[in-house]
């Protein structure tokens, strides 16, 4: 046995492999490119380290992709076979359980044992980030607050996770609507550990959420270091920049982004997409001709429409198979969709079914400009829309899309009711698209009401 990087004892015994292992925990919680190749060093050393098996295939199931999901299997039945080969601690077991738990669809039942394993081993930074990435892909956001908050007095200020961890509670604090207290945390997280992108992010997030996109840029600018040696969510970061600039007017700006760093690489990871994805249609929303940019990425999502890891990746997909016009394959994801929802038994088919069937009945029609059906059946998907995933700032595109289809379909009062919910979530504040679509508003309503008044 060995100890780690966070003070936990693993079943590993060189100490050239304890130190990929570490390069492993550190590198997940910094979103580093170079994690991968630090756990194919430590199985190449110790083959028969189960729980590096087990957090390859969490790592697999992270992704959201349906070929993924066989590697994980692959690496879930490696770990079983080594165990049997070099018995394991008590703590090393349960991240066994909670892959079995994430390939049988039930994530929130891994969520369980993550916490459980955190009852025990607070200090263990592994278990609190795969806990908050797992919370993270179910929407849960009050839950990843209290799983960091609850951890929190176990780090010592110097423990090397306690910076990644600040991250963390940054980004819970800021999806559950703690604005100034988000923003301390993730500057604190940077302080302590420049390479925390998360946290850096988080304050990103801070911005949006609040209107402020210049004070947002100013954030970033000369911070690019700590999101640089990213895996692909340093395109994300650069999607957060991109936004501030669509918020100030800077068109240009964002074309430049899109083209030369949000798209740089043209992958099928889904979070790629969705960045991409939601830019466009948020470009689009506000009448800018974004060219073939479609096209690239709905070849993509064609082939992705029996994939069916994640709503939050399916509605994506969706968005760019309606944004370049490919009504056989939108046809195709919409009847997956459909086939899953019919069967919630686990985690991915309730959501599905709630918000999925809505949604993406709602996009459809946005796509073939049927505003009152868009309006109405996305509407009936606002409610649930957390339970998608992801954050706030991502989500809100099929909120403008909403507020959209609504203002043209003349529901003036149901738009503005969600204006008003939107400014409310955003303790009050507005960004400039809100302010735009209450300039609609009022104009629609005083020409309506110039219609309504007899000529002398």
């Amino acid at each position: 046995m060995q100890q780690d990087v966070f003070g936990q004892m693993n079943t590993l015994t060189h100490p050239e492999s304890v130190q990929a292992w570490n390069g492993v925990l550190l590198g997940f919680l910094a979103h580093a490119a170079v994690t991968p190749q630090h756990l194919g060093k430590v199985l190449e050393l110790e083959p028969d380290f189960a729980l590096g098996h087990a957090v390859k295939g969490l790592f697999m199931v992270l992704l959201g992709r349906s070929e993924m999901i066989t590697i994980a299997h692959d690496a879930a039945a490696a770990a079983r076979t080594a165990v049997r080969r070099q018995p394991v601690s008590a703590r090393e077991s349960l991240y066994l359980d909670a892959l079995d738990q994430w390939l049988a669809g039930r994530p929130t039942q891994a969520v369980q044992i993550f916490e459980s394993i955190l009852q025990k081993h607070p200090e263990d930074s592994l278990a609190m980030k795969l806990s908050h990435a797992t919370r993270f892909v179910l929407g849960d956001s009050a839950g990843m607050r209290r799983s960091i908050e609850r951890v929190l007095p176990a780090y010592a200020p110097d423990h090397p996770g306690r910076g990644y961890l600040l991250g963390c509670h940054s980004f819970a604090l800021e999806e559950t609507g703690a604005y100034e207290k988000a923003e301390i945390a993730g500057r604190q997280a940077l302080w302590m550990v420049s390479d925390d992108a998360w946290g850096l992010h988080a304050v990103a997030h801070v911005h949006e959420m609040t209107g402020n996109a210049q004070s947002g840029l100013d954030w970033l600018a000369g911070r690019e270091a700590a999101w640089s040696h990213c895996n692909n969510f340093r395109y994300h970061v650069w999607w957060h920049k991109a936004l501030m600039h669509l918020d100030l007017g800077q068109i240009d700006q964002v074309m430049e982004l899109y083209d030369f760093e949000i798209r740089k690489d043209k992958t099928d990871d889904y979070r790629d997409i969705s960045n991409a994805t939601s830019l466009l249609s948020r470009l689009e929303l506000e009448g800018v001709d974004v060219g073939n940019r479609w096209e690239e990425l709905a070849d993509l999502s064609a082939a992705r429409t029996e994939d069916g890891c994640l709503i939050f990746a399916d509605l994506h997909y969706l968005l760019a198979l309606t944004g370049d016009n490919r009504n056989e394959a939108t046809a195709k994801l919409l009847a997956r969709i459909h086939k899953d929802a019919q069967n919630p038994g686990n985690d991915t088919a309730q959501r599905m079914a709630d918000p999925g069937l809505a949604a993406s009945i709602g996009l459809e029609a946005f796509g073939n400009r049927d505003f009152g059906r868009a309006f109405e059946h996305l509407a009936i998907a606002r409610n649930a829309m957390q339970l998608a995933g992801g954050s706030h700032a991502q989500r809100d595109v099929f909120e403008r899309i909403t507020i959209d289809s609504g203002l043209r379909a003349g529901r003036l009062d149901e738009v503005e009711n969600i204006l008003d919910d939107r400014r409310a979530k955003r303790s009050g504040n507005e960004d400039n698209y809100a302010l735009a679509r209450r300039e609609m508003i009022d104009s629609a309503r005083d020409a309506s009401g110039a219609q309504s008044v007899p000529a002398e």
